[in-house]
C-alpha cells in the first residue's frame, strides 16, 4: 500500500505487542512518544506507518529485530512494536500518516 507515493505498513498487532509498547519507559526511547500517540483511540491493535527509516530513506523489515517490531538491515536501526527508534542511527520514530477509522468494521 502507498499513500502519496510512500509505502505505509499496515500492522495487526497482538496483545503481546500493544502491552511491550504501552509498556516501554518513554526516557529510555531516543525520539519519546507514547504508544497511545500513535495509534487511534479504540484501535490500538492496528498500526499504520510510513514505512521509510528515517535514518536514510531505506525501507525496514516487518516483524523482526530486538523488539519485535522493524529492522531496517541497511543500517541496522531497529523499531518497536509501535514504530518508536530503538537502537541504530535513526534519530526518529517511523513517521505516521494521516488515516482514520470511518466504523469499528
Amino acid at each position: 500500500m502507498f499513500w502519496r507515493g510512500k509505502p505505509i505498513f499496515i500492522s495487526h498487532r497482538t496483545k503481546k505487542e500493544i502491552e511491550e509498547a504501552q509498556n516501554v519507559q518513554l526516557s529510555s526511547l531516543p525520539d519519546p512518544q507514547p504508544d497511545s500517540d500513535r495509534v487511534k483511540k479504540g484501535h490500538d491493535q492496528w498500526l499504520v506507518l510510513i514505512a521509510i527509516c528515517t535514518h536514510l530513506g531505506c525501507i525496514p523489515l516487518a516483524h523482526q529485530g530486538d523488539y519485535d517490531g522493524f529492522f531496517c538491515p541497511c543500517h541496522g536501526s531497529q523499531y518497536d512494536s509501535s514504530g518508536r527508534i530503538r537502537r541504530g542511527p535513526a534519530p526518529k520514530n517511523l513517521l505516521l500518516p494521516p488515516y482514520e477509522f470511518v466504523s469499528d468494521s
